[in-house]
């Protein structure tokens, strides 16, 4: 029998993550599997409720409490190491803890990943529930990151990675700041179901306009090379047509671009090989 680890990182945000154990646990009722989850506490500042939940199937949830908060994309990656190392599982499923990740579609993905048990499966979103502005913003981030890097990427956090891309995926510094872009660069070789993003279960979004920036600057800065290269060429072949023509209006695109590839480089640096190595010395206590 498989055994399957659901991990999801959790920054005080404890009444939803209980509603998702409990909505999990009915829908991986039917899986030849055994499943166990995996929380992240992100060194919350709001002290954990004492409850206690009577699972059908969920083997055992684990709540790995760290020192200090580092940041949905970090919590991921310390939790994907810990597992590397200290684990023995066959596959680990990603999904955020506040309902936008649908636990209905846990049995499409896993059934996905029995059709192929050696490739990462991703959810690809058809239909997003934000309202009209947020959506029109992440339009022109998935146009933004296919012009600078040539890459679609139709996915977020929630995956099912066979150990061995989990394993890879920790090897690499990207995953220390994008965990959708790293496995977008990392493991081409991928498979896909249709999901429908979520409603939160409780509270409104805490993602405001900085963190939205940064999340998607992110997921472009793991293709920086790309995004050099396509912005020098921008920038010759657009000054053939301005040559003889400069102004103050036709020099903003050039400058644009050069302040877009000044950002992407510098939110790169969040990228850090020896933090993601060190990460397992965050971990204040692990509680069962």
């Amino acid at each position: 029998m498989k055994k399957i680890i659901i991990l999801t990182p959790v920054y005080n945000d404890w009444k939803s993550v209980f509603k998702l154990l409990e909505s999990i646990d009915l829908q991986i009722e039917k899986w030849d599997a055994e499943v166990s989850v995996m929380i992240v506490n992100d060194a919350s500042t709001e002290e954990r409720p004492k409850t206690e939940i009577n699972f059908k199937k969920i083997k055992s949830v684990r709540v790995v409490n760290m020192k200090q908060n580092q940041g949905h994309a970090r919590c991921n990656a310390t939790g994907l190491k810990y597992l590397n190392e200290k684990e023995n599982f066959d596959y680990v499923i990603l999904m955020d803890g506040d309902g936008e990740d649908r636990p209905e579609e846990l049995t499409p993905l896993f059934n996905k990943s029995k059709e192929n048990p050696l490739k990462t499966v991703t959810l690809d979103r058809i239909k997003r529930s934000e309202g009209p502005f947020f959506k029109l913003l992440y339009e022109c981030h998935k146009i933004l990151t296919y012009i600078f890097t040539g890459k679609l990427i139709k996915f977020g956090n929630y995956s099912c990675l066979p150990k061995k891309d989990a394993v890879k995926l920790t090897t690499k510094a990207c995953i220390w700041s994008s965990f959708s872009g790293s496995v977008t660069k990392i493991i081409p070789d991928r498979v896909s179901v249709p999901s429908i993003r979520g409603r939160r279960y409780f509270d409104p979004s805490k993602m405001d306009m900085f963190n939205l920036f940064i999340h998607s600057f992110s997921i472009i800065a793991v293709f920086k090379r790309s995004v050099i290269v396509r912005s020098i060429l921008f920038i010759i072949f657009y000054s053939f047509f301005i040559y003889n023509n400069l102004s103050v209006i036709t020099l903003l695109p050039p400058l644009a671009i050069l302040v877009f590839l000044f950002l992407i480089l510098k939110i790169s640096s969040r990228e850090n090989i020896e933090e993601l190595n060190n990460s397992l010395e965050n971990i204040a206590s692990i509680d069962i």
